[in-house]
């Protein structure tokens, strides 16, 4: 029998065991041994191929390898797949960052060369995020490794969206939504976020015609005003009654437009009456097609004035252009007042650029019995959210959906499989594949979309794509749909709301059956964790320092429920603690038992001649092994730690083991010894399966040395107690 060094160094050991489980296969469901009927299987959240673990994966990664060695250990044919997210506008960003640094930029190179570039980068770095996981100990089958660009996965992709617009469900169409200018794309409402900032609420006079008097509105951008085509007051603002249908003359444009009644007007917003700008504004041109008004824009893509704005003001920046329109108002006598506004400023997602609205001919997926297919899934509790308060936040967004804009003036991604006609404008055809010829016309060699389609659209088929579909594979047929998924709060519409929808669409199956929302992991002051600001912890650092058992197990720890996390090492600094405690005891158990014969074969069955000491520890364990099953099956993970820590710290190192000295001294009777060395070796060899889930290194490791008659190979597969 191999000894346990004096000390546990979880350098020494992790790789090692690591290659050891790699070698046996059995992270691949198609290999574990024994009989197995019941399939259990979670997909990886693919992370984006520009990003490094951290904190989040870290929690997230624990999470979902506890409950797949879990149940990989009770006896499941488990499947946890990995795969990466090609993630377009980040991925672009990085690689055009590279470029400027030899002075070039994706036009110098042209499109074609500039996807091989990407190429080259995702090959030499894309992988490096699913490396990471390994040293956290994650147990993905790695043959089943998938990439959203890969060839069978984007025919997929294409195949969601020839189905769409087949349905009738895909359009084009111009439409008014987000633009990054410097990302040159359209972005999704939830590819947008919200910063609050100092800024100006400007109280403009708008003149009545034929009159003297004026109505006056509140802005906190006038440079939008150029494009301003009505003024709109709620129908039940009394204020203004009165003035519904009369005109006002535009100031600086003198142009003559409506004033009308819409709900969206808020009356408690500046002086209740909002002007209307359709060209720069989704709101706006919502009430725009309510009421037909022309939409006129005066901003462009690059977020400068273009020409449909007064010439003086052309070419400039937004905050060029702001500045002198707010000039020319007050020498005009028509700027009120000005007042200290907190505004919240919407940002790129990816470059925190600030977003403009624009109008735009992009492709849109209609939403509206998509959406209630995501919501009756739901509400059946087909799906169910843990905590149950999220629902929350999916139904919200679901209740005000709008039609999703697909579209990206991106290179790297998923190209619309659109082709148009070079001898008839406009005129456009559906094809996955290069067409031979012009399928319109038969005679001109058609172009392909410049477009892709947005990131969430691929990412949105991962739980069906990943196993093969539209292919009716064998992994399909077996592992759909999955069993679980851990995610973040800050992606239930962006992504798990999109497969559920995807998945009833498509399979008419739901793709999972519960989604955990983990907690944010936080500063010790509350704040989000920023690497840009030095405040992020990198879990590769506390695996350096601590090991991953003790990682793995300090954040388990802090799961108690909804509330975010503020990190404290401390509890990492707990859990190698706790790995060295594991370690010395089962040393001590070790050196006890190492000169015994004992077989362990019908015991605990016969209790017989058992001390009330070595009953009492067999209740806690099997009080233990109930309350663990019971707090994994509703995803109460700290809980679970924590008893396994009281347990084996308290109830067996500190009492069990204590008063097992007395029992097995050198003047103890041999059947008191032989008695004491079998309660030992028992709880040790459960309490490390017990224990395995969560800290997996330091539970082999000793497994591996455990002088156990009959004990498999390796503990990853051994039988969880029942």
């Amino acid at each position: 029998m191999p000894e346990l060094s004096k000390r546990y160094n979880p350098k020494e050991t992790e790789k090692a065991i690591y290659r050891l489980w790699e070698k046996s296969g059995f992270f691949n469901p198609d290999k574990l041994p024994g009989k197995r009927s019941k399939t259990f299987a979670i997909v990886l959240p693919p992370p984006n191929i520009t990003g490094s673990l951290h904190m989040g994966h870290a929690l997230n990664a624990t999470v979902q390898d506890i409950l797949i060695r879990w149940k990989r250990l009770s006896g499941f044919k488990t499947l946890w797949l990995p795969g990466t997210d090609h993630a377009g506008i980040a991925t672009q960003n990085v690689v055009e960052k590279e470029l400027r640094k030899e002075g070039l930029s994706r036009f110098d190179l042209g499109r074609d060369k500039f996807v091989k570039r990407v190429w080259q980068w995702r090959k030499k770095y894309g992988n490096i995020i699913l490396d990471q996981f390994k040293k956290l100990g994650s147990s993905l089958d790695w043959s089943r490794t998938k990439f959203t660009l890969d060839k069978d996965y984007s025919s997929a992709v294409l195949h969601a969206f020839s189905y769409y617009y087949k349905k009738g469900w895909i359009y084009r169409g111009k439409r008014v939504i987000n633009w990054c200018p410097r990302c040159q794309t359209s972005l999704s409402d939830l590819e947008v976020n919200h910063k609050e900032q100092k800024g100006k609420l400007w109280y403009i006079k708008y003149p009545l015609i034929h009159s003297s008097q004026f109505i006056v509105i509140a802005t906190t951008r006038p440079e939008t005003m150029l494009g301003d085509t009505a003024v709109a007051v709620n129908p039940k603002d009394q204020r203004y009654k009165n003035l519904v249908g009369k005109k006002v003359v535009l100031p600086l444009v003198k142009r003559q437009i409506p004033i009308i009644a819409d709900k969206l007007a808020d009356p408690k917003f500046g002086t209740g009456a909002l002007k209307v700008t359709p060209g720069h504004s989704i709101v706006d041109y919502e009430i725009s097609l309510r009421h037909r008004l022309p939409i006129i824009e005066v901003i462009n893509k690059e977020a400068k004035m273009n020409e449909n704005a007064p010439k003086k003001y052309q070419n400039l920046s937004i905050l060029q252009a702001r500045e002198k329109i707010v000039q020319d108002l007050e020498k005009a006598g028509l700027l009120e007042k000005v007042q200290d506004y907190q505004i919240s400023s919407p940002k790129c997602d990816r470059c925190k650029t600030t977003i403009e609205q624009l109008p735009s001919e992009q492709w849109f997926l209609k939403m509206e019995k998509l959406a209630q297919l995501a919501k009756k899934a739901v509400k059946s509790k087909r799906v169910k959210f843990y905590p149950k308060n999220f629902e929350k936040i999916y139904f919200d967004w679901l209740d005000n959906i709008r039609d999703w804009c697909i579209s990206r003036q991106l290179w790297w991604g998923h190209r619309l499989p659109v082709w148009h006609c070079q001898n008839s404008k406009n005129k456009f055809f559906i094809s996955l594949k290069k067409p031979a010829k012009c399928l319109i016309c038969k005679k001109c060699k058609p172009k392909q979309s410049k477009d892709v389609l947005d990131t969430w659209f691929s990412s949105a088929l991962w739980p069906f794509a990943a196993l093969g579909w539209p292919k009716k594979t064998k992994d399909l047929k077996t592992f759909y749909p999955t069993n679980f998924l851990a995610t973040a709060r800050d992606i239930i519409n962006l992504w798990v709301a999109r497969m559920i929808f995807s998945g009833k669409e498509f399979l008419k199956k739901e793709p999972f059956k519960d989604v955990f929302i983990h907690p944010t992991i936080l500063t010790k002051q509350g704040k989000r964790m920023s690497k840009s600001l030095g405040t992020g912890i990198d879990p590769l650092e506390l695996i350096e320092k601590y090991g991953a058992d003790a990682t793995r197990f300090g954040i388990a720890w802090q799961l108690l429920g909804s509330q975010d996390i503020r990190f404290s090492e401390d509890h990492i600094i707990m859990g190698k603690k706790f790995a060295n405690k594991i370690w010395n005891a089962s040393r001590f158990i070790f050196f006890q038992v190492k000169e015994s014969k004992i077989s362990l074969g019908s015991f605990p069955k016969n209790k017989k001649g058992l001390a009330p000491w070595d009953k009492k520890i067999l209740r806690e364990l099997e009080k233990t092994e109930k309350l663990v099953n019971k707090y994994l099956a509703s995803y109460q993970f700290g809980r679970a730690a924590r008893q396994l820590y009281n347990f084996f710290w308290g109830s067996f190192c500190d009492i069990y083991i204590e008063k097992s000295k007395d029992q097995l001294r050198e003047n103890s009777p041999e059947q008191t010894k032989i008695r004491t060395q079998k309660v030992l070796l028992y709880i040790l060899s459960r309490s490390l399966i017990l224990l395995h889930p969560f800290m997996p290194f330091v539970t082999e490791k000793i497994y591996q040395s455990l002088p156990l008659k009959g004990k498999k190979k390796f503990l990853i597969i051994e039988s969880w107690p029942k």
